[in-house]
């Protein structure tokens, strides 16, 4: 291990003086926030979408619905509506499901539009597969139907099943009705009150905030300042102050530089780290050495002789071999960035695992300067 980084890498101690002469010549310790538009960073307080849920019947289906009693008590109401009674116990189909239907209805949305929905099976139904949705009304959380979906459902997978085995392709108890939801009566949007707008924005920061604010006074004159750290308060600009739909247009082209607290997002799970361009490390020395266990099953089987009255029996062995690879030492000087750290981590062959490992040590060593969120 350490003849194969020799020869590919330089020395550790060459790499400290590589890297301590870079840092030296100026260059920038984290690459700086990008501008980004004002329409990307922040939303207006007021205009929102509005999330509805009902519970419907999904018909049609080729033996492939639910079995319970709730699929039968469903079609008895219906029934029921057309004049027909049938007591529940009569009806042993399999080609209906009881789904749950979900919608999000768009802001500014009048009543005569159409939206999407989502069907998702609630039963024991195994696919929905060429179903058709009854009549479903949908209601927001104040108990209000605002809108209706009704439709064919389109699944995007397929499911196939023989005496003993299945074969299936995506998940085939969901499915979409593109448009399949008619609006009865839309939401108002009240985002303008009183001559003003809230801007909120999407990522809580202080310095963000100001910037925006100073954007803004700088193009439409001392209209905007900074409440919080998610929001700015805007008032209307005189030319505008019957328009605010047109105002809103112009400052969502604005430019504005946002920042971000300095993180380090981890994900032991999978092995994933994202860290922020910001993020710096202090003066630290890491050493890390990675320990490799294996442990081998050779189960041994104890024969008898002949006549001897004894039996069979199987004897467990397990060969145990441990390796543990040099540990490196690398040093950082206390401008280093956590770019460095991962080029001082790949020059001496550590995966990403063992980079959390480290991470994880200097944070509590107090050299790692920002967050670590560990998911």
């Amino acid at each position: 291990m350490e003849v194969r980084v020799a020869r590919r890498f330089l020395s550790l101690a060459a790499f400290a003086l590589c890297m301590a002469a870079v840092l030296s010549a100026g260059i920038s310790e984290a690459a700086s926030q990008p501008m980004v538009r004002l329409k990307d960073l922040v939303t207006v307080e007021g205009v929102r979408e509005n999330q509805l849920v009902g519970m419907g019947l999904v018909v049609g289906l080729q033996g492939t619905g639910d079995k319970g009693r709730m699929a039968n008590q469903m079609m008895s109401n219906m029934t029921q509506q057309f004049g027909v009674t049938m007591d529940p116990r009569q009806l042993n189909s399999r080609n209906a499901a009881v789904v749950t239907v979900t919608c999000q209805l768009s802001p500014f949305i009048q009543p005569g539009q159409n939206a999407d929905v989502l069907v998702s099976a609630i039963g024991d139904a195994k696919s929905l597969e060429g179903g058709v949705l009854l009549q479903t009304p949908l209601k927001a959380a104040n108990g209000r139907v605002y809108a209706v979906a009704q439709g064919p459902l389109t699944i995007g997978g397929w499911s196939d099943s023989g005496s003993a085995s299945t074969v299936k392709k995506n998940v085939v108890t969901v499915g979409r009705i593109p448009n399949g939801a008619i609006v009865e009566q839309g939401v108002d949007m009240a985002y303008a009150d009183s001559g003003s707008l809230n801007l909120l924005l999407r990522q809580s920061d202080f310095t963000t905030a100001s910037r925006v604010a100073a954007a803004l006074n700088s193009k439409f004159g001392n209209v905007a300042h900074a409440v919080d750290a998610r929001m700015v308060s805007v008032a209307l600009p005189p030319g505008y102050s019957n328009s605010p739909s047109a105002f809103i247009a112009s400052m969502e082209s604005l430019q504005v530089r946002p920042d971000a607290a300095a993180r380090v997002v981890v994900n032991e799970r999978t092995g994933t780290i994202v860290m922020g361009g910001n993020v710096t490390i202090g003066n630290v020395a890491v050493a890390h050495g990675s320990l490799t266990v294996r442990v081998t099953e050779r189960p041994e089987v104890s024969q008898p002789g002949a006549l001897s009255g004894g039996t069979t029996a199987v004897a467990p062995r397990s060969d145990v071999y441990a390796q543990e690879n040099s540990p490196q030492l690398v040093e950082l000087p206390t401008t280093s960035t956590v770019e460095d750290l991962t080029e001082a981590m790949n020059a001496v062959g550590a995966s990403p695992r063992d980079l959390i490992a480290v991470l994880q040590a200097m944070d509590q060593a107090g050299a790692l300067h920002g967050e670590l969120v560990i998911q």
